[in-house]
């Protein structure tokens, strides 16, 4: 099942295209893809299993797939993104274990460049769809954090870990997550991003026969959902929240490098509220 495939499969729903619409599309694409597997986008819980859902084409059986992986990303049925965290986990930590190796060998600059390289790159990369991620698995990101900074300091598992992540300058998981939420945003509102995220409507912008009190921010707006638990999590809900949460000073900066520090400086403080910068 190619990629493109997938991200096609995803922008479409039950409502626009109706149940029985939708399934037959889904099956034509699984057998021309000639691997005889189709991925459900389910948005809410279902009692029902995926082998429910076999079905056939053309005389070619068509089964459902658990996850798929779109640009290195996976993705699950259920969009809770477990198969996400889980190969996540298992690559840094394949990563940090060789790196423990090596450790007595080269330089510390040089082994904190290879932890960054090998194991908070893979933790970087996409992360911004880990938005509204439950608690339990932003928990277990955030156990790499820790194993990646006392296998740099050789800090065991039961002594404390915050200060030796806050002089490396690393950010806890979610406030990682929001950073790469919030220069989404910042990008599309300067037209620096693709503009098919959006559309990320001001509330100055807004019609209103009166004067509301936030109509001289920069706040925008957060249009209703249906599902909180999967609703929350689009894009379009889930930037403007994290952009209202921002100080002044963080979202009218005037360039994306000033943007940046200030907004690093921001969930820094956030992460270790204990720590006088």
């Amino acid at each position: 099942m190619s990629a493109c495939w997938c991200s096609s499969i995803l922008n479409k729903t039950y409502q626009q295209r109706g149940r029985n619409v939708w399934l037959d599309e889904v099956k034509q694409a699984a057998v021309e893809s000639r691997q005889g597997r189709a991925f459900v986008v389910r948005n809410q819980p279902s009692s029902a299993s995926t082998a429910d859902h076999r079905t056939a084409n053309r005389g070619a059986a068509v089964d459902p797939a658990k996850s798929v992986r779109d640009l290195g990303i996976h993705i699950d049925g259920d969009q809770i993104m477990r198969t996400r965290v889980k190969r996540t986990m298992s690559h840094c930590f394949a990563a940090l274990r060789q790196l423990r190796q090596i450790r007595s060998s080269v330089p510390p600059a040089t082994f904190l460049s290879l932890v960054v390289t090998l194991v908070l790159s893979r933790l970087d990369y996409g992360n911004a769809v880990l938005i509204g991620l439950p608690a339990y698995l932003v928990r277990r990101l955030q156990t790499v954090l820790y194993a990646a900074a006392g296998l740099i300091y050789h800090i065991r598992s039961a002594d404390h870990i915050t200060d030796a992540l806050a002089s490396l300058h690393w950010l806890h998981v979610p406030e990682w997550i929001e950073y790469k939420v919030a220069v989404l945003t910042y990008n599309i509102l300067h037209r620096s991003a693709p503009q098919h995220l959006g559309p990320l409507v001001p509330v100055a912008d807004l019609p209103s026969s009166r004067t509301l009190c936030s109509a001289g921010t920069n706040r925008l707006l957060v249009p209703p959902v249906r599902l909180s638990t999967v609703g929350n999590r689009a894009f379009t809900v889930a930037g403007p929240r994290v952009w209202n949460t921002l100080p002044e000073d963080v979202t009218t900066s005037q360039s994306l490098t000033m943007f940046c520090r200030h907004l690093k400086t921001w969930l820094f403080r956030k992460s270790y509220p204990d720590i006088i910068l």
